[in-house]
């Protein structure tokens, strides 16, 4: 990522006109969704690898702006004990879920512009959706300010979660109503690059905590829009991530003129999957910029859940679309 500021001034929802505030109010606690919706620890006895981990409580960030539901956006920042929101299909079941990992550039999770609002659309088409609020800060590839560097820490927590949430979702596939052959993850920026993750590095990053942890973290089909972390300096790949067969199909959606992720994230992971004999399905915009999420549905860029849906329906994860 070329700038934290931008990352964070984008994904949290700064895509109105006005001034960008060096900093919005900030609500003591960790972040809860709406009454009604079921959250949970997604570790048993505490996150693993904490001992030594020193961070302030969590916080979460408010801004008033362009909501697609609403004027308010909000953004979890120091999360310690990472969590899942469970959001229930809305109508008739189609039996498929989809994790959603929001980005903020491993700083923060921006669980508005790219957490509830993608859930509402996800359980709007029958699929059940799961909110990830993994850790945060500098728990994955990250840009580090006091360095003026890219830092990629020794235990990647924030991929330790989200394999964890994909293990709990498909453990609990019989009590949250989905076929456990039909979990896909779905991230944004540095969430997309939680979704290159998961779909290629399937042994545990983590020591085993509970019987969990012996049930596939694989998800059976992937989603990332505007990924980053994948395009290393000098244009190469993240050498830590070896894409295989195994790898599930996957579609990606990009702008051509997105300031802060490269295209060559999305079009060099394209390249790898295809190589390996893995179906994808590669959108690419002229214009959209970066975390457009659903709130450029007026753009061309906004066409791309209309896209995916056409896609889930050909990769039977949800009815044809007619």
């Amino acid at each position: 990522m070329r700038s934290l500021m931008v990352v964070l001034a984008l994904a949290f929802g700064l895509l109105c006109p006005g001034p960008l505030r060096a900093e919005n109010p900030r609500v003591p606690g960790p972040w809860r969704p709406a009454t009604g919706l079921v959250q949970v620890p997604i570790w048993p006895h505490g996150a693993p690898d904490m001992a030594d981990w020193k961070q302030p409580p969590e916080t979460v960030e408010v801004n008033d702006t362009t909501a697609t539901l609403g004027h308010r956006s909000e953004a979890a920042w120091d999360v310690r004990d990472p969590t899942m929101t469970v959001y229930p299909p809305k109508g008739r079941n189609s039996g498929a879920a989809i994790v959603v990992f929001p980005g903020g550039g491993f700083q923060a999770v921006v669980v508005t512009l790219e957490g509830t609002e993608i859930c509402d659309w996800v359980t709007a088409h029958g699929m059940t959706c799961i909110l990830s609020k993994y850790r945060v800060p500098g728990t994955n590839h990250y840009w580090n300010a006091a360095c003026n560097c890219h830092v990629s820490p020794p235990v990647p927590r924030a991929l330790q979660d989200a394999q964890r949430t994909i293990r709990l979702v498909r453990s609990r596939a019989a009590a949250l109503g989905v076929d456990p052959k039909r979990i896909g993850v779905m991230g944004f920026s540095a969430g997309g690059y939680l979704v290159a993750q998961t779909s290629n590095i399937f042994a545990p990053s983590y020591r085993p905590v509970d019987a969990i942890d012996r049930v596939s973290s694989r998800p059976d089909f992937a989603i990332a829009l505007y990924p980053g972390h994948l395009c290393r300096e000098g244009g190469k790949f993240d050498p830590s991530i070896h894409v295989g067969k195994t790898a599930p199909p996957t579609f990606l959606v990009q702008a051509w003129d997105d300031p802060v992720d490269e295209i060559c994230n999305s079009t060099m992971y394209a390249r790898a999957l295809d190589a390996a004999g893995v179906p994808s399905e590669v959108h690419l915009f002229a214009h959209g910029g970066h975390a457009f999420a659903l709130r450029k549905a007026g753009e061309p860029v906004g066409r791309w859940p209309s896209l995916l849906l056409a896609w889930l329906g050909e990769m039977h994860i949800v009815p044809p679309s007619r």
